[in-house]
């Protein structure tokens, strides 16, 4: 495994809750899943993936968990453009 150095911006994942810690009034498929954190920070020590490292977030906070991604980035959208909604608010411009 290739070594993370120190000081790179990466993502660990911590499990919060285990499927029995879940309460009993969710869903039962959420309640079979694990509770899942995710945290972009800076990597307090070299460390190498898929094991455990700790990081500090950009507003100061220490946490620890599995290092997961070197550099995350985002992935999230907004879905496919709607044609119908590109003209709204313009209708009546001149």
């Amino acid at each position: 495994m290739a070594m993370v150095v120190k000081g790179t911006w990466v993502e660990i994942m911590q499990v919060v809750l285990q499927p029995e810690e879940r309460a009993q009034s969710l869903p039962e498929e959420t309640r079979k899943t694990p509770y899942i954190l995710r945290a972009s920070g800076f990597l307090l020590e070299d460390a190498e993936m898929d094991q455990p490292a700790r990081i500090k977030t950009i507003i100061g906070r220490e946490i620890g968990g599995t290092l997961v991604t070197v550099n995350p980035g985002y992935t999230h959208s907004f879905g496919k453009t709607i044609p119908e909604l590109l003209t709204i608010g313009t209708e009546f411009e001149k």
